[in-house]
């Protein structure tokens, strides 16, 4: 019985990875289309969001089933519970690529504002950021998992960049505006992905550790 419960719980392990894949790949190819201005990576990007959203369904679905069945207690419980959470968060990721990618449509619609650098280099490491969290899950590594949540400082830190660069195309500009504000609904949508993956490796200290870290990471370095 025990033996199964373990099959159960790595069938749930490698789903998720298989949603965290697909989500990665869904930030890329919304940024790509952005920098490349290729309409038709959008659509890849809206195809792969149902792909996540069946996992979701799936896993959740699992989840509680394994919850009532096994009655799991101490540790079983922690990671199905966060197991429940990370399903949560990485569809969330999605969402936020499918964000972009419906931005991107508007803004291909007029020339470029500006050469685009700070937004490429902050989905590169929210993308770093998911697949690590994901690495740290499943070999259940706190010291990694706290890694990530400490290069959450970077994504912040890019997009209050672009914010203020963005903000003074405007004040010179005012036919600027438009193109601005979606660029800055971009960055913003990824510091989002990034807070999600920072979730997710909250929730990998919780399993291994036994530890709730929102909102006092720095305690607990």
């Amino acid at each position: 019985m025990e033996r199964h419960f373990d099959e159960e719980l790595k069938d749930l392990r490698q789903k998720l990875l298989t949603m965290a894949d697909t989500a990665q790949e869904m930030i890329g190819l919304a940024v790509k289309a952005l920098v490349d201005r290729k309409k038709e990576l959008t659509e890849k990007v809206f195809s792969l969001e149902e792909i996540v959203n069946h996992l979701e369904i799936e896993i959740e679905e699992e989840v509680l089933r394994l919850m009532a069945l096994r009655q799991p207690i101490a540790g079983d419980l922690r990671l199905l519970t966060a197991i429940l959470k990370i399903n949560n968060d990485l569809e969330r990721v999605a969402d936020q690529a499918v964000n972009i990618s419906e931005t991107v449509i508007y803004l291909l619609k007029e020339p470029p504002l500006k050469p685009l650098i700070d937004i490429p280099q902050m989905a590169t490491l929210a993308q770093k950021m998911i697949r690590n969290s994901l690495e740290a899950f499943v070999r259940e590594d706190a010291a990694l998992a706290n890694q990530v949540c400490q290069d959450d400082d970077e994504v912040d830190r890019l997009n209050e960049q672009v914010f203020r660069e963005l903000l003074t195309y405007m004040m010179e500009d005012p036919k600027s505006i438009t193109r601005a504000v979606d660029l800055i609904l971009v960055s913003r949508n990824l510091e989002r992905i990034a807070d999600h993956a920072t979730n997710i490796s909250e929730d990998v200290i919780f399993i291994v550790e036994g530890k709730n870290i929102k909102h006092h990471i720095q305690d607990n370095l």
